[in-house]
């Protein structure tokens, strides 16, 4: 009889992010099966002190589910560490995950992939922060290079509030100003999966856009794509993401099948664009179209290369509506864990 796999749960960490983490942690850990996996949770302190030694690590679990969020967890730094190690573990490496986590990085690697992304300049300064508003002409967003969740995050509709919006964002490190995209906000999860859709018995295959890795028997699934509307917030800040009731997040989303298509390819693009693996999930906003005969354009905002996977997470809702259940995706992220390991 094969023996069950031993996963650390590995959660927290000196993060902003770091309550989300450890609901993540906990989701992760209550819906593991128990006939395929032995879970065990370790949480990593806000000071970053692990309760184990990596040599323990190593001999004591076959595999880390990374459950951190934010900074240290999904900006490469973590994953430097169980690389050191020779410690698999699941969701995309380190130059994925640094590339991910800098906003000016990924938006390179997007558009060099042929995706639309907005107008986007870092600035050391208020004044500097003012001329690049100048320029691109209000409204603006403002927001730090290297966070996650929205932390930080402003929409600046005039002059006189964009040094509030500095200093709110550059405590969180450096600053960055795009161009705002009024229009439609959607997000689409991407999965790779041993053996494609055909590994998934139960699934809606329909509902979801594949493409092969030419590398390897896996294959990159784009889920079925979620329409996001805020409520009580002007965007998808940190309230609208976490708060009960703070957004309506419909899948699949409320466009044609055309547009979703089109979405899933991106979000296809993106992941592969910064070399991610296991699982990913793309921001974009579908610009309204400026005339009556115009097609909505497909703008790309960031890639999270580690979703969320508490209850009211964005992936697994999506994956549910693609007929995989919460069990089943963390398998198959596990799966695709030991195959980047």
């Amino acid at each position: 009889m094969q023996s069950k796999i031993r996963v650390a749960v590995v959660r927290g960490g000196p993060s902003s992010e770091y309550e989300v983490s450890l609901k993540t942690g906990a989701m992760i850990f209550q819906y593991l099966n128990r006939k395929k996996y032995t879970p065990k949770l370790i949480t990593i302190s806000k000071s970053g002190k692990w309760p184990i030694t990596f040599r323990k690590l190593k001999q004591n679990f076959d595999i880390v589910f990374n459950a951190m969020h934010g900074e240290y967890g999904e900006d490469g730094t973590v994953q430097t560490l169980l690389d050191k190690h020779k410690i698999p573990y699941t969701g995309s490496g380190v130059a994925a995950s640094r590339d991910g986590m800098d906003k000016i990085a990924s938006m390179k690697l997007f558009k060099r992939a042929g995706l639309a992304v907005p107008q986007t300049r870092v600035v050391r300064t208020s004044a500097a922060l003012e001329s690049a508003a100048r320029s691109f002409g209000f409204p603006v967003v403002v927001k730090p290079k290297g966070a996650g969740s929205s932390v930080g995050v402003s929409i600046v509709k005039r002059l006189s509030a964009l040094a509030r919006a500095f200093q709110k964002a550059v405590r969180r490190g450096s600053v960055i100003v795009q161009q705002f995209i009024a229009g439609r906000e959607v997000t689409c999860g991407v999965l790779e999966i041993e053996g494609g859709p055909a590994a998934l018995p139960g699934s809606r295959n329909s509902t979801m856009l594949r493409a092969k890795d030419t590398q390897s028997n896996f294959h990159y699934l784009a889920l079925p794509p979620t329409e996001i509307v805020p409520k009580g917030s002007s965007f998808f800040d940190y309230r609208a993401k976490y708060a009960k009731g703070g957004s309506d997040e419909i899948t699949p989303a409320r466009i044609s099948k055309a547009e979703t298509q089109k979405v899933q390819h991106a979000a296809l693009l993106a992941h592969r664009a910064i070399r991610a693996s296991g699982y990913s999930r793309s921001d974009f906003i579908l610009q309204e179209p400026t005339t009556n005969n115009s097609k909505r354009k497909t703008w790309i905002l960031e890639i999270n290369t580690l979703p969320g996977l508490t209850a009211g997470s964005l992936l697994p809702k999506a994956a549910r509506a693609a007929g995989i259940s919460f069990p089943k995706l963390l398998e198959l992220i596990i799966e695709a864990g030991f195959k980047n390991g």
